[in-house]
């Protein structure tokens, strides 16, 4: 069905982490003049709140590119502290949009408070407009029991290719595990659902997405330079590799793909990526990841079924073969069909109906598909533990 439940854990660490992000853009003296000096300053400061592993980077250790000015006044780019060459070691980047007043360079980072206010007035020069309603759009909270990403593997539909590394962090073994390495098939990393895209620092590509959403992309060969491009799902981003331009180590070629929502990582657990959900295991780089009944672990192959619509499921037999048909919400109504464990159905609309158990728990909610016929939601999985498309 289309519970999915335990990451209470996950989620205080990430409204943790939200909660250091300053309300105000933050001002370097005007006098110092420098901008690449002033955007260092606050990333180093920004990085060591982060990430721990980070706090003895100093300014040789960051990457500022300053994509857009307007004049002296206004400023876009990205921002990145380089990690060491060690493995396990990850870099931390964010977008920034400047602004300089009477007291220096007011500057903010894309998840900060301050940054949406600099986005929504900066000059159409600097922040787009398709930027603005990016950044400027309300945010549902941290996955709020809704797990849809819309999203495909980051590779060419039809293709297999090998889940290398389960759920881990974006730097290993930080917490929250929101990555999973994949390589294989022809090595062509493909954005996993359109959105706007940055290039962070050679080998290291970042598309922002709707519904809060943002997936990075890392150890890239060959990647796309790009500065907020809309691009579209499915689009070239560059080659699996061992690129650590911007830190880290890669001992082989691969890519490193994570999960953001409204700016920060958060668990790839429980969401559907080209219509598997992946699941932790027990420790990092472990688990492995469903569709319907199948599971493949770590070191298995994934095949890339699309991706999942937003008012679709996947039935999940749990372990059976078909899962029945009905003509109306419940078992007392006569069955009209049956549909495959791992078959993609499209949902109309739902009704409460007779109680089920299935793999994620107990529901009386059943579906109405657009055939007109009816499932258990106790046997399907949405990404979400109420009706996927309104109530019948």
């Amino acid at each position: 069905m289309s519970r999915v439940r335990g990451w209470a854990c996950a989620v205080a660490l990430v409204a943790a982490s939200l909660l250091t992000n300053p309300t105000t853009a933050q001002a370097a003296p005007a006098g110092a003049g420098d901008l690449t000096a002033a955007v260092t300053t606050r990333l180093l400061d920004r990085a060591s709140a982060t990430d721990a592993g980070l706090r003895s980077a100093g300014a040789d250790d960051t990457r500022i590119t300053v994509t857009r000015r307007d004049g002296k006044a206004w400023a876009f780019g990205t921002a990145v502290v380089v990690a060491p060459a060690q493995e396990g070691r990850y870099p931390a980047g964010w977008l920034f949009v400047a602004h300089r007043d009477r007291s220096g360079w007011q500057i903010a980072f894309d998840g900060e408070p301050a940054f949406t206010g600099l986005a929504a007035t900066a000059p159409a020069p600097v922040v787009s407009p398709t930027e603005k309603r990016v950044f400027t759009s309300p945010s549902p909270m941290y996955a709020g029991g809704d797990y849809r990403t819309g999203m495909r593997l980051p590779f060419a539909v039809g293709q297999s290719w090998y889940l290398t590394g389960g759920p881990h962090g974006w730097a290993g073994s930080d917490t929250p595990w929101s990555s999973v390495d994949l390589s294989g098939g022809d090595q062509r990393v493909l954005a996993a659902r359109g959105g706007t895209a940055y290039t962070m620092c050679r080998g290291w590509i970042r598309v922002i997405h709707d519904r809060g959403y943002a997936t990075d992309y890392y150890h890239l060969w060959n990647s796309i330079s790009v500065n907020g491009a809309g691009v579209g799902e499915g689009a070239y981003l560059g080659d699996t590799g061992t690129d650590v331009t911007c830190g880290g180590a890669a001992s082989g070629r691969h890519v490193h793909f994570a999960l953001r929502q409204n700016s920060a990582y958060v668990p790839i657990a429980g969401h559907n990526l080209g219509k598997w959900v992946v699941m932790s295991g027990g420790a990092t780089y472990q688990g492995y990841a469903l569709h319907g009944s199948a599971q493949v672990n770590v070191g298995g192959a994934l095949y890339n079924h699309g991706a999942l619509g937003l008012t679709q499921g996947v039935v999940d037999a749990n372990g059976g073969g078909t899962v029945n048909k009905r003509s109306g919400p419940g078992t007392g109504y006569a069955i009209v069909g049956s549909v495959a464990d791992g078959a993609t159905v499209s949902v109309a609309c739902s009704a409460n109906g007779t109680t089920h158990t299935g793999r994620w728990g107990t529901t009386s909610l059943w579906n109405r598909l657009t055939d007109g016929t009816w499932v258990t939601d106790a046997y399907l999985w949405t990404g979400v533990s109420g009706p996927v498309n309104g109530w019948c």
